[in-house]
C-alpha cells in the first residue's frame, strides 16, 4: 500500500518515481533528509522541491459545492521541504489577500438568501408575490413591492459598498511592490505574485507579505526588530535573528550558490512557536535549527534595517490568515425581544384573518378570502421596522463616537449599542484595564535586608563602592552586603530580553573610535548624560532594566552574541551571550547563560515566578513569606537566582542542547529536558517587587457601576494575593465588605465542602483560583454559579484566556442577563467576543483587544459614561421607536378590520396605492424617527444618580406588558377613528377615506407628542414638514381627496371631534401620571 501511495503522489506532481522501504518513510529520517543529502546543485529544478503538496492540482473544489471559492473541502496541511529561488512544481496557496464576500455572480443570490432568512422579509416577500395573482390582489402591486424593494435596495447598497471597500483594500495590499532575488538578478514583483521558495527583500516600515525565514539583515549582528501589533496586538518591538549560515555570507547573491533549502513544519495557528531546519550544500553541508526567532510572520512590519527572507507559507496558509476568525454575529437582547414581538404580531394576523373568514361564513373559496385578509392585515407587521432600528443604531454609534467626554471612543459593532443600556455583569481584566500596565520598580529584597524607593540611594552607593574597589566578583568565602547588592543588580541587568534603542549606531561609533586609537571606547562611545531607551516584549523587563540604570549599572548595547553594561565608573563590562531561555507562559521563567569576557567566568542567571523558582533555588526560609508580603502590597514579584558553570559543564550542556535543537519531533520537550539538567541548586539572589499603577478614576468608576447595580468580576492571571490587593485598592471590594477566599480544591469532595462553607458567607466578596473554579464547575456548576452571582464582587486569579471566556458563557447561561467584558490584551479577546457587549481598551499591550471588541475606549473610566449615559439613551430610544412603529401598523390594521366587518366582511383595502406608502413614509416618518433624539434626563443627572440604571436592567422599557399596552392603545384609537367616522359622516360616506385618513395622520403626529419626553427644534420642524407634505397630497391627489369637502366647516368641526376622541384620553392619562405618579427620572429632572 505504501508503494502505491508514493507512486500516485509522485505521478501527480510529475517528478521522478522512487520506491522506498517502510523504514525510510519518516519525514525526519527518510524522505526529507535523504533528498537533501542526495541532492546536488546540478539537480533539475523539478526534482529539487519534494515538499508534500497542500492541495492537489484539481482540488480547487470538491465537486459538490456551488461556488468553488467557498468549497466545503478543507485542504490537508503537511510539513514541507522548500528549495529556495527555484521553480516550485508543487501547488501551494496563492499569496493574495481576499477578504471579499461576493463576486459579480454570487452577489445577488447570496444577499437575497441572507435577507430572506429573516422571517419578516420572507413574510413580506410572500405577501408581495400574492399581489401578482389577480384573484388575491387587494391593492396596487407596487404597494407591496415598493416597500420591500426599498428595504432590499438599502441592504444591497450597504453590502455592495462594504464589499467594494474590502475589494479596494485587498487590491491595495496585493499590489504592494517587493524586490525578489533571482539568479538573473533582483526583480520587482507585486505581493500577490510572491510564491513559496522566493527570496525577497523587506525594507524598514514595510509590511511582511508572507511568512518568511529571516536569512540576512543589514545589521552587522544579523538582528532585526519587527512590529507585530497587527498580528498579536502587542506594541513592543520583537527581536528577530537571521540564519547564522546566510548572515555570514559575503553578499546576498551567495545565498543562491549555497544550495539552500528549508524544512518547515505544517502550517498552523501557533504564532509563538516554529520548528524548522535550514540546509545548505555549498561550500559544505550545513544543517542549522530554526525557531520562532528566525521567522517573520505575514502582516508584521520591519522596524529596523532591511531584511532578506525566504518565503515558506503564503496566502491562507500564513499564520496571520489561519488566526483570522470572524467574530460571532451578536444579536442583542432588544433584537431578540423585537423578533419575538414580530412573531406575536404574525400570530395576531392569522387569528384576525381566521376570525373574519369564520364570521363571513365558510364557503368553497374560503382560503382565497383567508389569503386576501392576510394581505390586508400585513401592516400589522411593519416592514420598515428593521430598517428604522438599523438606522437608529448607526445614529447612536455616531453619538458615542462624537462624545467629547470619552474621546477617541470607536464603535466597531453598530448592531448592539442598545445592549449597553441593560448590562448586569461586567467582567474585567486587571493588568492594563484596572491598572495602567505601567511598571515601576518598588522593592528589592535580599532575604536579610529590603530596599524600597526611599532607600534606593543606598543601593546605588553599594553598587558604586563594589565597582570602585575593583572587586568584580568578590570573595567566595565572605560575601558582604554590598557584594550581594551588586550581584543582584547585575543579575537584573543581564537576565532579560531587552535591547537598547540605537545600539547598532553605538557599535559603529565604538568601532570608529577604536580605529582612531581611543583608549576607552566605553567612555567615548556612549553619552553618559543621555537616558537610554529600551525595547522589550514585556513592560516588567523594561522596568527592571530602567531601574538598574537608575542605580548606575546601565545596559548600553546588546545583540545576539554580546551584551555590554556601563558601570558607575563609566567603564564597560562585556558579556558573551551563550544561550537564551525565553519566557513562556508554561515555564513561567526565563534564563540566560553569559560569559564574562574579562574573567572567562560562565554564569547561568534565571528569574521567574515564585511558584516555579521555589523548587529551583537552594533551601531558604524567607522566600515564600516575602513574596506573599509583596503580593499583599499589590506588587508583582520575580525571584532571581544564579549558578556558576565550569567550561566543561557548559560544553556538555551545549552539545546536548544543540542536538535537541535539531530534533524535528518533540523539539520543545527535548530542549526543555536538557535545560532542566541545569536548573537545580541555584543560588537565590533576590526578590523584586514591581508596581502596576491604577488607571485614572478607577475607584470612582467602580463605585458608580456598583451603585448602578452592575456587578463587576475581575478575571486575572496574577497570583491570589496581588489580585486581592488590587481589588481592595481599586474599591472593587469596598473596605466594609468582607472577603471570602475560596480554598484550593482538586476533588469533588473538597469542592463540596468548600461550597458549603461559602454558602454561609455569600454576602462576602469571593476570591478564587482558576483551577479551583474549574473543579467546582466540573462537579457543581449550577450551585457554584448561583452562589457566585449573589456575591457583591468576584475575583478569579490565575485565570487563563479560555477560562475567562467560559466564565462569560456561564453567567449568560445561568443568569439570562446581559454580560459585558472589558480588557486590553490579546488574552482578553476570547472573553470580549463571548460577551454580549465587548469593550476593548487601547493600552500598552497593543490594540488586539480594541480591534476585536464591539466598543473601543481609551481608559477604563470611560466605561461608566458609555453604560450609564449612552447605553441608557440607546436602549430607551430603541424601545420607544420599535413600539411606536408597531403601533403605527396596528392602528391602520384595526381600522381595516372594522371597515371590513362593517361592510359584510369584504376583503377590499380601505386605503389604496400611494396612501399606504405615504402613511409610513412621507406623512409620519420624520417625527417618528426623530424619537432617536429623545432624552429623558440630562447626562449630568444620569451620572450623578447611577441608581437610575437599575430600572433599565429589569427590561421593563420593552416588554410584553408595554407591548400589550400599545396594542390596547392601537385598538382603541383605530376603533374610535373608524366607528366615529362612520357615525359622524353618514351623509358623507363617500368621503370616508379622506375623513379617516386625515384623522389618522394627525393622530399619529399627536401620538409622537405624547411619547416624546424632551422637545427640540428638530421635532418641531419635522412635525411642520409632515403636515406640509400631507397638505400637498390633498392638492395633488384629487382622486382621493375632495378639496371642497375638506375645507367645509362641517368637516373641520367633526374632524376636531374625531381627533379629540382618539387622542384626548391619552393626553389626560399622561398628565395624571406625571402629576400623581411620575417616574423617578421625571422627579430628578424637575429637581435638577
Amino acid at each position: 500500500l505504501l508503494y502505491t501511495i508514493k507512486f500516485e503522489y509522485h505521478a501527480m506532481v510529475d517528478v521522478e518515481i522512487r520506491l522506498e522501504p517502510l523504514g525510510r518513510a519518516s519525514p525526519v529520517n527518510g524522505v526529507l533528509q535523504n533528498d537533501i543529502s542526495q541532492s546536488t546543485a546540478g539537480d533539475p529544478p523539478r526534482n529539487r522541491n519534494s515538499a508534500t503538496p497542500l492541495l492537489e492540482e484539481d482540488s480547487d473544489s470538491c465537486g459538490r459545492c456551488f461556488y468553488s471559492m467557498a468549497c466545503c473541502k478543507d485542504p490537508e496541511l503537511h510539513e514541507r521541504k522548500v528549495y529556495l529561488a527555484q521553480p516550485n512544481p508543487t501547488k501551494f496557496a496563492k499569496n493574495e489577500v481576499k477578504n471579499t464576500k461576493y463576486n459579480a455572480v454570487t452577489f445577488l443570490p447570496k444577499v437575497l438568501f441572507q435577507q430572506f432568512k429573516v422571517f419578516i422579509n420572507l413574510y413580506f416577500l410572500m405577501v408581495a408575490i400574492t399581489q401578482l395573482i389577480p384573484i388575491l390582489r387587494v391593492t396596487f402591486v407596487y404597494t407591496s413591492w415598493v416597500p420591500l424593494g426599498f428595504v432590499l435596495a438599502v441592504t444591497m447598497c450597504r453590502e455592495a459598498y462594504d464589499d467594494l471597500k474590502r475589494r479596494w483594500r485587498d487590491a491595495e495590499v496585493n499590489s504592494e511592490q517587493y524586490k525578489k532575488l533571482t539568479p538573473q538578478g533582483v526583480v520587482t514583483i507585486s505581493s500577490d505574485k510572491i510564491a513559496v521558495g522566493d527570496i525577497i527583500y523587506i525594507g524598514k516600515d514595510q509590511r511582511v507579505p508572507a511568512d518568511v525565514v529571516l536569512l540576512r539583515t543589514t545589521e552587522k549582528s544579523g538582528s532585526c526588530f519587527i512590529r507585530t501589533d497587527q498580528l498579536d496586538g502587542e506594541t513592543d518591538w520583537k527581536l528577530r535573528l537571521a540564519v547564522g549560515t546566510t548572515q555570514k555570507l559575503g553578499a546576498d547573491v551567495d545565498i543562491l550558490r549555497s544550495g539552500p533549502a528549508v524544512y518547515a513544519e505544517k502550517p498552523q495557528k501557533d504564532i509563538y512557536n516554529f520548528i524548522g531546519n535550514f540546509f545548505a550544500t555549498l561550500p559544505s553541508d550545513v544543517e542549522e535549527p530554526l525557531n520562532i526567532e528566525n521567522t517573520m510572520w505575514a502582516n508584521s512590519v520591519v522596524a529596523s534595517g532591511t531584511a532578506v527572507g525566504a518565503v515558506i507559507y503564503t496566502g491562507r496558509e500564513t499564520r496571520s490568515s489561519m488566526n483570522t476568525s470572524h467574530p460571532p454575529n451578536k444579536m442583542g437582547h432588544t433584537d431578540v425581544e423585537v423578533n419575538n414581538l414580530t412573531k406575536l404580531l404574525f400570530l395576531l394576523t392569522l387569528c384576525l384573518s381566521t376570525a373574519l373568514v369564520l364570521l363571513k361564513g365558510v364557503t368553497a373559496f374560503w382560503y382565497i378570502y383567508f389569503m386576501r385578509f392576510i394581505v390586508l392585515f400585513s401592516n400589522i407587521i411593519p416592514i420598515n421596522l428593521r430598517v428604522n432600528l438599523d438606522l437608529s443604531k448607526i445614529w447612536y454609534s455616531i453619538c458615542i463616537h462624537k462624545d467629547d467626554n470619552i474621546p477617541d471612543t470607536v464603535v466597531r459593532n453598530t448592531t448592539i449599542p442598545e445592549e449597553l443600556g441593560r448590562i448586569c455583569y461586567l467582567l474585567s481584566d486587571k493588568t492594563g484595564t484596572l491598572t495602567q500596565n505601567e511598571m515601576v520598580f518598588k522593592k528589592l529584597h535580599l532575604g536579610t535586608v529590603s530596599f524600597g524607593t526611599e532607600s534606593f540611594s543606598e543601593v546605588k552607593d553599594h553598587v558604586a563602592s563594589e565597582y570602585s574597589n575593583g572587586s568584580r566578583h568578590g570573595s567566595k568565602v565572605r560575601k558582604t552586603l554590598a557584594f550581594r547588592v551588586k550581584e543582584s543588580v547585575r543579575a537584573l541587568a543581564i537576565c532579560h530580553n531587552v535591547t537598547p534603542s540605537g545600539c547598532d549606531e553605538e557599535e559603529e561609533k565604538e568601532d570608529g573610535e577604536k580605529e582612531e586609537g581611543i583608549d576607552n571606547p566605553g567612555l567615548a562611545g556612549y553619552d553618559m548624560s543621555e537616558k537610554m531607551q529600551y525595547q522589550a516584549a514585556s513592560p516588567d523587563e523594561v522596568a527592571l532594566v530602567e531601574w538598574t540604570e537608575e542605580v548606575n549599572l546601565t545596559l548600553v548595547y546588546r545583540d545576539r552574541q554580546v551584551m555590554r553594561l556601563r558601570t558607575p565608573a563609566g567603564k564597560l563590562e562585556q558579556f558573551q551571550i551563550l544561550t537564551m531561555f525565553p519566557f513562556t507562559s508554561e515555564s513561567k521563567r526565563m534564563g540566560i547563560i553569559v560569559k564574562d569576557v574579562d574573567t572567562g567566568e560562565i554564569t547561568f542567571v534565571m528569574k521567574g515566578a515564585d511558584v516555579v523558582m521555589a523548587n529551583i533555588v537552594q533551601y531558604n526560609d524567607w522566600l515564600e513569606e516575602e513574596c506573599d508580603n509583596m503580593a499583599r502590597e499589590g506588587l508583582r514579584t520575580l525571584v532571581v537566582a544564579k549558578k556558576q558553570l565550569s567550561q566543561e559543564q557548559y560544553d556538555d550542556f551545549e552539545k546536548r542542547y544543540s542536538e535537541a535543537k535539531l530534533a524535528i519531533h518533540e523539539r520543545a520537550r527535548q530542549m526543555r529536558n536538557v535545560q532542566l539538567t541545569l536548573e537545580g541548586d541555584m543560588e537565590l539572589l533576590c526578590v523584586t517587587g514591581v508596581e502596576d499603577k491604577l488607571q485614572p478614576d478607577v475607584r470612582t468608576t467602580l463605585e458608580l457601576l456598583a451603585n448602578a447595580g452592575i456587578k463587576v468580576w475581575m478575571l486575572t492571571g496574577d497570583k491570589l494575593e496581588t489580585a486581592t490587593n488590587i481589588a481592595i485598592s481599586s474599591r472593587l471590594v469596598s473596605r466594609m465588605t468582607p472577603i471570602y477566599t475560596f480554598q484550593p480544591v482538586k476533588t469533588r469532595t473538597e469542592a463540596h465542602n468548600e461550597l458549603n462553607s461559602f454558602r454561609k458567607h455569600n454576602e462576602n466578596a469571593l476570591v478564587i483560583l482558576g483551577d479551583s473554579l474549574m473543579t467546582c464547575l466540573e462537579h457543581y456548576e449550577q450551585e457554584f454559579v448561583e452562589l457566585a452571582m449573589l456575591s457583591p464582587a468576584v475575583v478569579v486569579c490565575r485565570c487563563s484566556p479560555t477560562q475567562k471566556a467560559s466564565i462569560v458563557n456561564l453567567i449568560k447561561k445561568h443568569s439570562g442577563k446581559p454580560v459585558a467584558a472589558i480588557g486590553d490584551g490579546g488574552n482578553d479577546v476570547s472573553m470580549i467576543q463571548a460577551a454580549d457587549a465587548g469593550v476593548g481598551i487601547v493600552g500598552k499591550e497593543g490594540k488586539q483587544a480594541s480591534l476585536a471588541a464591539d466598543f473601543s475606549i481609551e481608559q477604563f473610566s470611560f466605561v461608566a459614561r458609555l453604560l450609564l449615559w449612552h447605553g441608557r439613551n440607546s436602549y430607551k430610544r430603541c424601545a420607544s421607536l420599535s413600539q411606536f412603529i408597531i403601533h403605527r401598523g396596528l392602528i391602520i390594521s384595526v381600522m381595516q378590520a372594522i371597515f371590513s366587518a362593517c361592510f359584510f366582511f369584504v376583503s377590499i383595502s380601505l386605503y389604496q396605492g400611494v396612501l399606504l406608502i405615504g402613511y409610513t413614509s412621507f406623512f409620519t416618518m420624520g417625527p417618528v424617527f426623530l424619537l432617536v433624539l429623545d432624552v429623558d434626563v440630562e447626562d449630568k443627572i444620569a451620572m450623578l444618580y447611577p441608581e437610575l440604571y437599575k430600572e433599565l436592567q429589569k427590561g421593563r422599557v420593552l416588554s410584553f406588558k408595554t407591548f400589550f399596552l400599545w396594542i390596547l392603545v392601537s385598538v382603541y384609537q383605530g376603533t374610535a377613528i373608524m366607528y366615529l367616522g362612520i357615525l359622524l359622516f353618514q351623509e358623507d360616506f363617500l368621503h370616508v377615506v379622506a375623513i379617516t385618513f386625515t384623522v389618522l395622520i394627525v393622530t399619529e403626529l399627536l401620538m409622537v407628542v405624547v411619547t416624546v419626553r424632551t422637545w427640540h427644534w428638530f421635532m418641531a420642524v419635522a412635525q411642520i414638514l409632515s403636515l406640509g407634505a400631507y397638505f400637498l397630497a390633498l392638492v395633488f391627489l384629487p382622486q382621493y381627496f375632495d378639496p371642497d369637502f375638506l375645507t367645509s366647516g362641517s368637516f373641520l368641526l367633526k374632524f376636531v371631534a374625531l381627533t379629540a376622541a382618539s387622542c384626548a384620553p391619552l393626553f389626560i392619562m399622561k398628565y395624571l401620571r406625571k402629576k400623581f405618579a411620575p417616574p423617578i427620572y421625571a422627579k430628578l429632572q424637575q429637581s435638577g
